[in-house]
């Protein structure tokens, strides 16, 4: 438990203190949230329901699938992971504990944005905070497994950045954080509806934020649980199975099973939302 400690604070004072990180958990989506707080209320006065819940989903975006793949990457690269194995570190603990300091630096940042948005912009706050405080979370540990994931299979960090922005540009577009799910084509919205940040913006506007869903926010259980399993298990299982045998320079393979179960399992869902019975 001591080393664990350990580890945790060393990874969590990392998130302060090294540049990069600190841009993405913190400058890069605070920056954007006064930027858009300053900016795109006036342009779009109506962007102001939704300022609180699409600036709390960027940070996520922003700390998990930008901030954790490539650090994982270049600890691989870097032979750190070796040493670990040399010095009996659980495995395990090179995944959980990135996760678990980067969901803590989402938290402060949400706590910011929630308590700054009211009193600078008079945005709306939740009307259910044990809600918006549940899909939070769920939205927070689905979005770290897949970037998890992203970091464990990628050979390199250039392959991160291509995975990572794979996801994030189109959450960011199709996600409902800068336009309403609504006004997307129909082909656009079955689309979208695989990306996390959907599922998220509309759980939180049909269950915390006293709107009305595009589509049943219930639905948003059945995908964390269903996405949370192909982010995570093979993740993990790809460090279990890949430390015997382990390279600095080696990729753990088995993770890669997650990316087509999770593509066809996401291809289903948009051909059965697709059909149309008589």
């Amino acid at each position: 438990m001591k080393a664990f400690l350990q580890h945790f604070s060393f990874d969590f004072k990392k998130g302060i203190r090294n540049k990069n990180l600190l841009l993405l958990n913190y400058l890069f989506p605070l920056g954007f949230y006064l930027m858009m707080g300053f900016v795109m209320v006036e342009i779009n006065p109506a962007f102001l329901e939704n300022l609180i819940p699409a600036m709390v989903i960027f940070g996520i975006l922003s700390a998990t699938l930008l901030g954790i793949p490539d650090p994982l990457v270049n600890a691989r690269e870097n032979g750190i992971f070796r040493s670990f194995k040399i010095n009996g570190v659980p495995s395990l603990s090179i995944l959980l504990i990135p996760a678990i300091t980067t969901i803590i630096h989402m938290v402060i940042v949400s706590l910011i944005i929630t308590v700054t948005a009211p009193l600078l912009f008079d945005a709306p706050v939740p009307v259910n905070w044990a809600n918006f405080v549940l899909i939070f979370f769920a939205i927070a540990i689905a979005c770290t497994g897949l970037s998890v994931l992203i970091g464990v299979v990628s050979k390199s960090s250039r392959m991160t950045i291509l995975w990572s922005q794979l996801i994030f540009v189109p959450s960011m577009l199709l996600g409902g954080l800068m336009l309403p799910f609504s006004m997307l084509p129909e082909t656009a919205q079955k689309v979208a509806q695989i990306l996390p940040s959907t599922q998220a913006m509309n759980a939180v506007n049909g269950l915390a934020m006293g709107g009305i869903a595009d589509f049943s926010p219930l639905g948003f259980s059945h995908y964390l649980i269903c996405r949370g399993h192909i982010f995570i298990c093979p993740g993990s299982l790809s460090f279990q199975l890949g430390f015997p045998q382990f390279h600095p320079q080696r990729t753990p393979r088995v993770g890669i099973i997650g990316f087509p179960a999770l593509c066809g399992h996401d291809c289903l869902d948009v051909l059965k939302s697709s059909i149309t019975f008589p």
